[in-house]
């Protein structure tokens, strides 16, 4: 696996400290890679790492044995007055403990390593994490306005019904989807394999029969002709024939929603929040959505058990014994 590249040198003034920050970051990403961590954690921890190593720099912080703990908390205060480059809002409790877990998990390395003679980082606190629920989860009528949009007289709007069809069936994340090969859906049997997904691990998921209608159609007549002489063993093919990329399912998904008035963050994740509320709903239990949706953690599920007031509102009415005017 090719790693990101570090972005900054710890002293811009100075020829580079052959032990140097820089230098432990970058054997240590590399020992994550070696480790089997995914690319995207490698990526997203090169990130992070990245932010720390631009504010050594601006301390003039160049080598590990630098960082204290006195340090660390300088930075914990800075990260929680930082603000995103993207937004200029500032970080949310989420991003600042993705940072600081960062640093954290490099000290500990650093230690085992034996790189340096203590861990400044081993008591380093960290921001309570916030358990917000969903923000937007589709009714069953919403989700089949959206699925009614795409024009099936043309090859893409085939193609993104079965898009669509799939993210609603399954509940799989956006990077699951766009990674789907053709030998992982077992039409026959009415699954398919999710192989490495979060968390590197493989699971095997049903797939409903309107769903597998609209990918076969998809395979007949669209993907085909997307291909283009190109050898893609992606389901999921792009107007270039070229395999999706993460933005680019963003893009597909949220302008239907957009077509049909629906407006929010995490264009694909509404698919898979709403089917796991559904799916609750009309009776499945939670340990069975858990392994539809991956989730290592049953608290993780849980948190669909608190996502329709419109469901609460109605017991409410019928039950609470102040419910009739009076």
């Amino acid at each position: 696996m090719e790693l990101p590249a570090l972005e900054v040198t710890c002293d811009p003034t100075a020829a580079p400290h052959r032990k140097g920050l820089q230098q432990f970051v970058g054997r240590y990403l590399k020992w994550m890679a070696a480790m089997n961590y995914s690319a995207g954690t490698v990526r997203v921890r090169t990130i992070q790492l990245n932010s720390f190593l631009r504010w050594c720099a601006d301390h003039r912080l160049t080598r590990p044995r630098d960082v204290t703990k006195r340090v660390l908390d300088r930075y914990l205060r800075h990260v929680a007055q930082a603000r995103s480059t993207s937004s200029a809002r500032r970080l949310t409790t989420s991003a600042q403990h993705g940072r600081l877990v960062a640093v954290r998990s490099f000290f500990k390395w650093l230690s085992r390593k034996r790189h340096i003679p203590h861990n400044p980082a081993s008591e380093m606190d960290l921001p309570k994490l916030e358990h917000r629920l969903p923000k937007q989860v589709l009714s069953p009528a919403q989700v089949e306005k959206v699925l009614a949009l795409p024009d099936l007289n043309t090859l893409m709007g085939i193609r993104d019904r079965a898009i669509l069809e799939t993210f609603y069936s399954t509940g799989i994340r956006r990077a699951e989807l766009i990674a789907l090969r053709l030998d992982e859906l077992y039409v026959e049997r009415g699954f398919l394999l999710v192989n490495q997904g979060k968390g590197k691990k493989d699971r095997v998921i049903p797939i409903g029969a309107r769903a597998l209608h609209w990918i076969q159609r998809y395979l007949h007549e669209a993907r085909p002709k997307l291909l283009r002489r190109k050898v893609r063993h992606q389901l999921f093919l792009s107007r270039t024939g070229n395999a999706y990329t993460p933005s680019g399912a963003s893009i597909l998904v949220r302008d239907y929603l957009s077509k049909a008035g629906i407006t929010g963050r995490g264009a694909c994740h509404m698919f898979r929040h709403s089917m796991a509320t559904a799916m609750l709903e009309n009776g499945a239990d939670i340990r069975f959505i858990q392994e539809m949706l991956g989730h290592a953690d049953l608290k993780t599920t849980q948190i669909y058990t608190h996502v329709n007031p419109l469901k609460l509102k109605q017991v409410h009415a019928l039950t609470h014994p102040a419910r009739m005017a009076g």
